[in-house]
């Protein structure tokens, strides 16, 4: 009887084992593709909708995970689960607004809810809008509600952050609302708006300009400071004219003179009027400097830091009056004759 050849016997065994190997590879090469295409993006082209999501606060990954999916950016909730698992950022994932996109990968979605990429929107609040009108702004851009918005904005908010007392008629945070461009997040609190603008009108304003200025140059307070620049804010229309305007209303409120400023009957009337009638300037309102001496209980408009500065250090002047010239300039006079006279000259000038 003859041997059997043991090369033979080794031959169909090294076969199997290679066969199996490579089923091994294939179904392991499978596995890697299926999973890195389960994380890959769920539509392609820059053209895909985007959308924004709103993550409750204490929401669990499977709720995150499903949110993506109903707006169509996940290929797999599962892959997209076990990813943010497998990499250690599955409790990083933070609450919040954001954009998302069904061109976004799994793992790019991952790393924006990890680092809180929140969704912004740009909001540029000018220099002279009142609260009202913020709150609009803000309103329009779909921040916040502007009702609650106005809520919000209360004089208690500005002592609180400003440490700062506020006289018992003031009822807003008007004239205390910076006038900026902001990125805000859509969905904030309006409470957290507010403390943002208030927080930059006192890094701009209040810790570069009021607290280094020595007590005793100081001619107000903080809100006597912020009142008049509102005033000068709605008066001066030219840059070179804002310290001056701030000097003639000083002057004037030091001789207890009357302000008779048209913007302060503008706000106590709650609209602008082109031209103010003489039964406009008869409205009871402590807004009224036609009626009542002294500035107004408050600011009537955030004004910019411009106006902010010019009124903190008024230009040194005699004058007591000024008249506009219609293009944005003015007539200055230190007496009431040279002031019908400017007066006079500027109608004159009109009827030509």
């Amino acid at each position: 009887m003859s041997k059997p050849i043991e090369g033979a016997a080794r031959r169909p065994t090294r076969q199997r084992a290679r066969v199996l190997i490579l089923l091994v590879v294939l179904t392991v090469g499978c596995s890697a593709a299926g999973y890195l295409w389960s994380l890959s993006p769920a539509a392609a082209g820059h053209n895909a909708a985007k959308s924004i999501i709103h993550i409750e606060p204490g929401a669990s990954l499977s709720d995150i995970a499903a949110l993506l999916k109903s707006h169509g950016c996940l290929r797999s909730a599962l892959a997209f689960k076990l990813h943010a698992i497998v990499t250690g950022q599955a409790s990083e994932l933070k609450s919040g607004t954001y954009e998302v996109s069904p061109t976004m990968s799994a793992p790019q979605l991952i790393a924006m809810l990890a680092e809180g990429r929140q969704f912004t929107v740009t909001v540029t609040i000018p220099e002279g809008f009142t609260l009202v009108q913020i709150a609009q702004r803000i309103a329009e851009a779909d921040v916040a509600n502007e009702q609650q918005f106005q809520t919000a904005a209360s004089a208690q908010a500005v002592a609180e952050i400003l440490q700062l007392n506020l006289p018992e008629d003031v009822r807003s945070a008007e004239g205390y609302l910076f006038p900026e461009t902001y990125q805000f997040t859509l969905g904030t609190p309006p409470q957290k708006l507010v403390a943002q603008m208030v927080g930059e009108f006192e890094k701009r304003f209040v810790n570069k300009f009021w607290e280094p200025l020595p007590s005793e140059q100081r001619w107000g307070s903080l809100h006597q400071i912020v009142t008049l620049a509102s005033l000068v804010e709605e008066e001066a229309q030219i840059e070179s004219e804002r310290a001056l305007i701030a000097g003639v209303l000083k002057n004037r409120l030091a001789r207890g003179m009357r302000l008779q400023c048209d913007a302060t009957v503008q706000y106590a009337l709650g609209k602008h009027r082109q031209r103010l009638t003489y039964s406009d300037l008869q409205i009871d309102s402590p807004y009224n400097t036609y009626r009542y001496a002294g500035l107004p209980p408050g600011p009537i408009s955030s004004p910019g830091l411009d106006c902010l500065r010019a009124a903190l250090e008024p230009a040194q002047t005699k004058s007591l009056f000024y008249v506009s010239r219609g293009d944005g300039s003015h007539i200055f006079s230190r007496t009431y004759q040279e002031h019908r006279a400017a007066i006079r000259q500027v109608r004159k000038q009109s009827e030509r």
